[in-house]
């Protein structure tokens, strides 16, 4: 048990994410020998606890209100229910006080690409990260920022309507109900054990958006772990492929995401390390099931409303772990998102749209690649994914207003409505779940109609 927390220690260290992000060209615009960067590691000290992914640095100085660190976890005790053991609320703003930039560029050094100096907002939590960096590597930097895309919501909305739209709807389907348990549970478990992001300095934040959230485990390795390997697991025996080239590009898909979440100084090395585990004894354990949860979802006569049920009473159970983060709109999103898909697939075989192939017509051989192939298949994307946004806009704008007046919530400070369950869960439920079922059914079936399918 020693070795092991010894371990952990070693692995959770932020001075291996910052030592990471200088090997790949990212650096912080701090002297090392300087007395601002022996002030920073002097505010990283054990003894001082910080918010959940606050940087230290750029915090208010003086000993009044404005201080957002307490020196003990006696203290976090203190203030009762809703703070926890690093310090402060989960989801508090450590940054809205930052006038100025976290330290002056390295004499001796001309700003070159990538430099940064003004502060960086969240629009969503209002959070501020000021901190002065250069990129020396611009290959690494699109290169991270692209790994890290692939656990966000731009790439889920053009991935999972292509490989439903253009693939395979039996393996999308299968595919998007093994990534709402991943990211479900990766969620919630981050919301239980409540470990902050890495301190910064040393770690250079080069992404803020999901900066409100805790830790551990990196969700993004979650996902770039089950995805591909579950692209993989259900393409084996059903398509005429070389397993080995499946497997090389999961390798690279999941070692890419991976490390791109430590570049981004997002997560330590521990974090990402227990997400890529995980995920794989997530997909151990509930793989086997994913074929008797798709055929459910198909052929039960109630699985539409236990669907929804079901989704829903894990949502709400998702809200109570924690008070407000973005990981909670996110998973309200991902089940809504999962409902939308099952109940959309319910109605696909009830009017035998989107039907799976036979099975004596497997292993599917590899289509050619032919112009009017690959033109079918962008026109349906581009059609699809511009209703979905549509779609998505349009449900935002009705769904917020609707549950602020329901709830008798105001609704002149919209960042701070969607701040409440009240108004976050059904937003992000129905809304995602509306895009989900346009996703499996609504769409396809235009596509019917215009000739597309």
């Amino acid at each position: 048990m020693a070795l092991f927390r010894h371990w952990a220690t070693y692995l959770q260290d932020p001075e291996k994410v910052a030592r990471f992000q200088r090997l790949c060209g990212v650096e912080l615009l701090l002297d090392p020998g300087s007395d601002a960067w022996e002030e920073a590691r002097e505010k990283n000290s054990p003894d001082v606890l910080l918010a959940n992914g606050s940087c230290p640095a750029s915090q208010v100085d003086g000993e009044g209100d404005g201080r957002h660190r307490l020196r003990s976890a006696g203290d976090a005790k203190e203030k009762g229910e809703g703070w926890h053991s690093n310090g402060m609320k989960n989801g508090v703003v450590p940054g809205e006080a930052v006038e100025s930039q976290q330290g002056p560029p390295e004499d001796g050094k001309p700003p070159g690409w990538g430099v940064k100096r003004q502060p960086r907002r969240n629009s969503l939590t209002g959070e501020s990260v000021c901190q002065a960096f250069r990129i020396h590597s611009r290959f690494l930097y699109y290169l991270f920022t692209l790994g890290t895309e692939l656990g966000n919501e731009l790439f889920y909305i053009l991935f999972f309507p292509f490989c439903i739209w253009n693939l395979d709807a039996w393996m999308g389907r299968r595919l998007i109900i093994v990534w709402v348990w991943v990211m479900y549970l990766g969620q919630c478990t981050k919301d239980v054990i409540r470990w902050p992001r890495p301190a910064s300095p040393p770690v250079v934040k080069l992404e803020i958006f999901y900066n409100s959230e805790y830790s551990m485990p990196s969700t993004h390795a979650m996902s770039g772990t089950a995805i591909p390997l579950t692209l993989v697991l259900l393409s084996y025996g059903r398509w005429q492929y070389p397993v080995s080239c499946g497997l090389v590009l999961a390798l690279c898909w999941c070692s890419l995401v991976c490390f791109s979440r430590i570049y981004m100084g997002m997560h330590s090395v521990l974090d990402v390390i227990a997400g890529f585990f995980y995920a794989v004894l997530i997909l151990a354990v509930f793989f086997p099931a994913v074929g008797l949860v798709d055929n459910f979802n198909l052929t039960h006569k109630y699985a539409p409303l236990i669907i929804v049920s079901l989704h829903l009473a894990l949502g709400i159970f998702s809200f109570t772990l924690d008070t407000w983060s973005t990981s909670r709109g996110d998973t309200a999103q991902i089940l809504g998102c999962g409902a939308g898909v099952a109940c959309g697939s319910h109605v696909n075989y009830l009017l035998g749209l989107l039907p799976d192939p036979s099975p004596e017509a497997l292993p599917l051989p590899v289509p050619a690649l032919t112009v009017t192939l690959l033109g079918k298949a962008m026109l349906r994307l581009l059609i699809g994914v511009v209703i979905l946004l549509l779609t998505k806009t349009a449900m935002k704008k009705a769904t917020i207003p609707l549950a602020c007046k329901v709830f008798g919530i105001p609704y002149d400070d919209i960042r701070q409505a969607r701040q409440r369950m009240e108004v976050e869960l059904p937003y992000r439920y129905i809304t995602y779940g509306m895009v989900g079922f346009s996703l499996m059914f609504l769409i396809p079936t235009l596509f019917c109609i215009m000739g597309l399918s």
